[in-house]
């Protein structure tokens, strides 16, 4: 594996490169990667210590551990342990604790509800064993549907279940059936998703496709400007930028979540 970089150093290298920074969230810790397209240049370990969930917004990112939430240059934020991690709306760092607990970081900790086996957080809602639930002002709302794995808040909201791809309409409309993961999306139609045996992706509404991957225990897919962006649990990166999956090993195991900023 590469160098161990710091952020400074980072930065100034995706800078110079037009590179997106790609963040992995793995037991060993939060690893950074710079990605040009479909090409992967520097990479290394940003922060040691076992991570179970990271997520940017802009130039920010917060992160889940097993002792706190961090933020910052991997600052302690005092939630405690968190399974889960993302942003509001507004802009707000969200969390979830192996408790159930959901909180938003405004100044200190605001508790806004507690929900069933929280698995991911972003643009204000709540992915959980329960269904979905939707930050409003402060507390939460149940959404609907049940066993939601991955929830993709931004836009038009998509969420991954155990027993298929929704799309949120007038009411939680099926797109596709299936064991996922993960979901995400990029700007307009395009969004991907992951099922445990590989990805499928939607380039227009309603129009799911599987593709061909060479690795099938993908846990979490994302999207670069010029990139469709996937993990694996073992630790193998996979992009495409439109001419087939290009592959990296980054040398961590655990993988469970990506971020890119």
């Amino acid at each position: 594996m590469a160098h161990d970089l710091t952020i400074d150093e980072k930065r100034v290298y995706a800078d110079r490169t037009g590179a997106a920074e790609v963040l992995i969230a793995a037991e060993q810790g939060v690893v950074a990667v710079s990605l040009s397209a479909d090409l992967v240049g520097e990479f290394g370990l940003d922060h040691r210590a076992p991570v179970r969930d990271v997520a940017t917004t802009e130039n920010r990112r917060v992160v889940a551990t097993s002792e706190d939430v961090l933020v910052g240059s991997y600052e302690p934020a005092g939630f405690g342990p968190a399974v889960a991690v993302g942003f509001d709306d507004a802009g707000a760092a969200l969390a979830a604790g192996p408790d159930g607990r959901v909180a938003r970081l405004d100044g200190g900790w605001t508790t806004l509800g507690t929900v069933d086996d929280p698995r991911a957080v972003d643009g204000g809602l709540i992915a959980t064993a329960d269904g979905v639930h939707r930050v409003v002002d402060d507390g939460l709302r149940d959404v609907g549907l049940g066993d939601v794995t991955d929830v993709h808040g931004r836009g038009t909201p998509l969420a991954a279940t155990a027993s298929g791809l929704y799309r949120l309409g007038n009411g939680w409309m099926a797109e596709r059936d299936g064991a996922f993961v993960a979901v995400s999306a990029a700007d307009g139609d395009r969004a991907a998703a992951a099922d445990g045996s590989g990805v499928v992706v939607r380039e227009a509404a309603g129009e799911w496709s599987a593709v061909e991957t060479p690795a099938t225990d993908v846990v979490d897919v994302g999207f670069t400007d010029a990139a469709t962006v996937a993990v694996t649990a073992t630790g193998t990166l996979l992009a495409d930028a439109g001419d087939g999956w290009r592959t990296r090993e980054l040398g961590v195991t655990g993988v469970s979540r990506l971020a890119i900023q």
